[in-house]
């Protein structure tokens, strides 16, 4: 894996987003590398034909250029299977340093079509065990799927294949916590930061672009 030094990766990023009109995208995937991305936990991501592809788990594979908040990510994805589990985390407050911290306290934007056992709260486009799916447009594997994601202060919407399936703003109701691996219950940051899940090696998840539009 080759990285940036993180100074350099938030200059770079500055730049672009100082030289960028609000509304252009800023790609945050080179397609050739992991350059400006770090992995925690168990597993790894690799880059193969301009995609990255989740390898075991449970792991994270997060972008270290610093927190980022109002502004869209853009994520295009598809499931190796029919469907595979893996999600994209926001919000996380402080930099991962394993992936059990962006779970608790962080918000998991998942990426699951088919839950068995599980209720409708574990859907494509939901946070995971917090909020109810408006939609349900996740398509099954070998099929692509976009998932623009907008932190706009304390509002977050999350539609998939240009349908909303989450519209959640901190302190909506939202139900108790169940399990012990469901996230903690309470605020996140405005700013916080993301990164991309490999769950397990029976879970296989290829992202094809990762891409930022700041807000204002």
């Amino acid at each position: 894996m080759i990285l940036f030094p993180r100074l350099a990766i938030l200059a770079f990023v500055c730049s672009l987003l100082h030289a960028s009109d609000v509304g252009a995208w800023i790609p945050l995937f080179n397609g050739k590398d992991l350059s400006g991305w770090k992995h925690v936990g168990p597993g790894n991501m690799t880059v193969g034909n301009g995609l990255i592809q989740t390898h075991g788990g449970m792991g994270l594979l997060y972008w270290a250029g610093g927190p980022i908040g109002n502004s869209k990510l853009r994520v295009v994805f598809k499931m190796r299977d029919h469907n595979d589990n893996s999600g994209v985390y926001i919000r996380i407050p402080i930099e991962p340093r394993e992936p059990w911290m962006p779970v608790y306290y962080g918000y998991e934007v998942q990426i699951d079509n088919i839950a068995p056992g599980e209720d409708e709260y574990h859907v494509t486009g939901t946070l995971y065990s917090l909020t109810k799916p408006l939609s349900r447009p996740g398509k099954p594997g070998p099929e692509w799927n976009t998932m623009v994601i907008t932190l706009d202060g304390r509002r977050t919407v999350i539609e998939v294949n240009g349908q909303k399936v989450t519209d959640y703003t901190e302190g909506d109701q939202v139900p108790p916590k169940k399990l012990w691996f469901e996230p903690e219950r309470g605020p996140r940051p405005t700013f916080g930061f993301f990164g991309l899940q490999n769950h397990s090696d029976k879970d296989i998840v290829f992202f094809k672009s990762v891409e930022l539009q700041p807000l204002r």
